[in-house]
């Protein structure tokens, strides 16, 4: 029989936060040691220092309902530090619907998996090269679904649902 020793080194946590510029496809991004107020702070400081978010009228932050950027007071906050700022909670438990998620799941398939990383530094400097090469290749969603287009949709919608309905009954309640 053999002893083996096996002493496991972990390194610790990085945390990753990004921001996307929806109209560009642009992410900007920075490791913490932590998540919080303070590093979600610095990552809006980054953003807001840069044209041409630091001379924008209106900016819209679209978050979810994390710790650091969540209700009345996070809202204030950030109205504090970037006046031109405006704070968009996703609903809960619906992150997808921001683009950033989008990036988050990328990243996490063509960049961290495998996760075989020496040490923090190596997973710091892959996220920056990352994001360095995204910010080179992505283009921007040319989205062009109107309120028009969901009036007509959901107009559309009704008509099917009142036709699947006999003699215009009620549809029962789920």
């Amino acid at each position: 029989m053999m002893r083996v020793s096996h002493d496991d080194h972990h390194g610790g946590a990085l945390a990753y936060l990004a921001a996307y510029d929806v109209h560009q496809a642009r992410i900007f991004g920075q490791c913490d040691a932590t998540t919080g107020i303070t590093p979600f702070t610095k990552l809006v400081a980054q953003v807001m220092a840069q044209e041409p978010y630091a001379s924008a009228d209106r900016l819209f932050w679209v978050v979810d309902n994390g710790s650091s950027h969540r209700g009345a007071k996070a809202i204030d906050r950030l109205a504090e530090q970037s006046p031109t700022t405006v704070l968009v909670h996703t609903p809960v438990h619906a992150s997808w619907l921001k683009r950033v998620e989008v990036y988050f799941f990328i990243i996490q398939r063509k960049a961290l998996s495998p996760n075989d990383f020496t040490d923090l530094d190596a997973v710091e400097q892959r996220l920056a090269g990352f994001e360095v090469r995204f910010n080179t290749a992505a283009k921007p969603l040319n989205w062009k679904f109107t309120t028009n287009d969901l009036a007509d949709r959901l107009e559309k919608l009704d008509r099917h649902q009142e036709a699947q309905t006999p003699n215009g009954a009620q549809p029962a309640a789920a």
